[in-house]
């Protein structure tokens, strides 16, 4: 099984930057058949309204490099602590190098940093911290800088309903770090199922099928939405089902492993899918609403490895630092899961972070 603890490691300050680009989908009704009771249905059952995007020329890096700025500036930190740099995105800059090359590079850090990128997008998250957390418990890294983020807009077809409203950009920065004074344990649980890799993916682009003229072709699917191979593609119907069956069972699962109760924990951060889904799981494991935040998507879109930490820094923000027990839960493609419960302990936890 894919359970693990820590302990004498913390998470130290969260940042997260969004684009200043806004759409919204009241102004995109044309997609919907000029229908505004449609769009009012799927504002109040799914959440979709506002969604920050990138301008041409902005990406994932220049996001996530911008909230490592500001948290590197805001803790103080000396660039020669850092001693590890992990990357979670699947809209890098390049194909090579790696963004965490290119961020290490941008923050000016010290040439003996380990620096990777991983390849996961809504569980991304979890799965950044659960690394840097294995880095830290090894003895080998003191401070870790994990970064997240990714720029799905891009990758969607905008006459594609079933993504083009859903998607918002986003990067993150979390600093975590050895800490011997620091007793809670952190507790992690990981899953894959790739049987299900199709239910999102970009089909060209890739060594199996590289970029031609024919991944530029478009065709339309039985519900009117257009995509081409090169675009992002994904089944609604199956990612649904996909969350609705895993991610109450990850809650008990976690939830067990850290002999804890639900009374016990002070928020639920689920990757903001949408709000049906989060508001299913909640529902089916008898959550406690107050406890879920739920608005992450609705202000910036589904923002893929950084709606977890956006939404830290959106719900709980606070100059005096959050203390608060967190469990954690992403979901997305390969398919894949992850969750954690985490303690906050005075962990500086600014407002998201607008990019100009």
């Amino acid at each position: 099984m894919g359970m693990s603890s820590f302990q004498n490691v913390k998470i130290s300050a969260v940042a997260t930057t969004v684009p200043s680009k806004v759409m919204c989908i009241d102004d995109e009704i044309e997609q919907y058949g000029g229908s505004e009771n449609q769009i009012k249905r799927i504002k109040k059952s799914i959440g979709l309204d506002k969604r920050h995007v990138v301008e041409k020329g902005q990406t994932t890096l220049d996001l996530a490099v911008h909230s490592a700025k500001g948290l590197i500036d805001g803790e103080k930190l000396s660039k020669e602590d850092i001693d590890g740099l992990i990357f979670v995105t699947q809209t890098p800059d390049h194909q090579q190098p790696s963004n965490a090359a290119i961020a290490h590079g941008k923050l000016g850090l010290s040439n003996h940093v380990s620096s990777f990128d991983i390849n996961l997008g809504c569980s991304g998250y979890v799965y950044g911290l659960w690394m840097a957390h294995m880095m830290i418990s090894s003895g080998g890294h003191k401070k870790v800088l994990l970064l997240a983020g990714d720029t799905l807009s891009q990758t969607v077809n905008s006459r594609d309903r079933a993504t083009a409203p859903l998607f918002g950009d986003a990067g993150s920065a979390t600093l975590v770090e050895f800490d011997s004074e620091f007793k809670p344990a952190s507790y992690f649980s990981l899953h894959t199922d790739g049987s299900g890799y199709e239910s999102i993916i970009v089909p060209s682009g890739g060594a199996r099928s590289p970029l031609d003229e024919s991944s530029s072709e478009e065709t339309c699917d039985e519900n009117g939405n257009w995509k081409s191979p090169k675009d992002l593609h994904m089944n609604g119907g199956e990612v649904f089902n996909f969350a609705i069956k895993v991610e109450p069972a990850a809650v008990t699962e976690i939830i067990d492993y850290a002999k804890l109760s639900i009374d016990e924990i002070d928020y639920f951060i689920f990757h903001q899918a949408n709000k049906y889904i989060i508001s299913n799981i909640a529902r089916r494991r008898k959550l406690p609403m107050e406890k879920v935040p739920l608005e992450t998507v609705s202000k910036y879109g589904n923002q893929s490895s950084a709606s977890i930490p956006c939404t830290i820094n959106d719900a709980l923000n606070s100059p005096e630092g959050v203390s608060s027990k967190l469990l954690l839960s992403g979901f997305g493609v390969g398919l894949s899961w992850a969750s954690a419960i985490i303690d906050f302990k005075n962990v500086k936890v600014s407002k998201v972070r607008i990019y100009e």
